[in-house]
């Protein structure tokens, strides 16, 4: 059996419909995938349907955007109730803050002699639940003023780089909680990439486990070889379940980013659902 449990459709910065996905998925071999759109579950219905479909089991699921000491955090949630109301005012914050902050980013983009205007960023999002910043990087591309993504992210877009305006993110804990208290369970996305590993130590994950974390998602195509054995070894000794991903983006990454990329194991799925 194999698990995808972490994709991204157009419903938040994946290129993908939540049915082209989906069946995507089933062409690849794939028996179970997870929709985990940032801070939305708008593309749930659509995938559903598309897998009753292509007879694959389709998790429902998200990615949160969360903080914790000043550093972005992501968190995968699965399981839950997606019309829970505390969980939705939360995700209406801060799908609030990508959009409140993309004049701000238009601002600096024209500073440095790249103009685009909010209807050209929002002619790239479509569907999306809100604007963020891998839209404007296609605005970007769309105007010429870079290849792709990649190379708009690697020399304006990036944390604290010359086009950046910081927005708001749940606190990571209270996350955990409002994903608890929704009936489902969360998973730390890529926990130990880029910046998230100065602040996501072996202490604050036990920490997080003790709150309630469910698990961590350790083969991920960010993580050293040494990142997943370490973080394999860690999970085992706080009994957390251990999830492998693709972290598929259709187009917004790279090919190397596909569907299956990265799978989870059978019982570890069990353990995550409690099934």
């Amino acid at each position: 059996m194999r698990i995808d449990l972490h994709t991204h459709s157009n419903r938040s910065d994946g290129t993908d419909t939540p049915r082209e996905l989906v069946e995507k998925a089933a062409a690849q071999g794939l028996d179970v995938v997870a929709l985990t759109d940032h801070d939305s579950t708008a593309g749930w219905a659509e995938a559903r349907a598309a897998a009753e479909r292509a007879g694959i089991e389709l998790v429902g699921g998200i990615e949160i955007s969360t903080m914790l000491d000043g550093v972005s955090i992501h968190l995968l949630g699965y399981g839950f109730d997606p019309d829970d109301p505390a969980l939705l005012a939360e995700l209406g914050r801060v799908l609030g803050g990508r959009d409140d902050r993309l004049p701000a980013l238009l601002d600096q983009l024209a500073g440095h002699g790249m103009p685009l205007t909010v209807d050209d960023v929002v002619a790239q999002s479509g569907a999306a639940a809100a604007s963020g910043r891998p839209h404007v990087a296609d605005a970007m591309v769309a105007a010429g003023y870079v290849r792709d993504r990649d190379e708009a992210f690697r020399d304006w877009l990036y944390d604290d780089g010359p086009v950046y305006v910081a927005r708001y993110g749940t606190p990571l804990r209270d996350a955990i909680d409002l994903v608890a208290a929704a009936g489902g369970v969360s998973v730390v996305a890529h926990p130990w990439a880029r910046k998230a590993r100065r602040v996501l130590t072996p202490d604050v994950i036990s920490a997080l486990a003790a709150q309630g974390l469910g698990g961590v998602e350790v083969d991920h195509l960010n993580h050293s070889d040494e990142a997943r054995t370490e973080l394999r070894g860690l999970a085992r000794d706080l009994d957390l379940v251990v999830t492998g991903s693709s972290d598929y983006h259709g187009a917004g990454k790279g090919p190397e980013f596909h569907l299956g990329a990265h799978t989870t194991a059978p019982e570890e799925l069990e353990r995550l659902l409690g099934r």
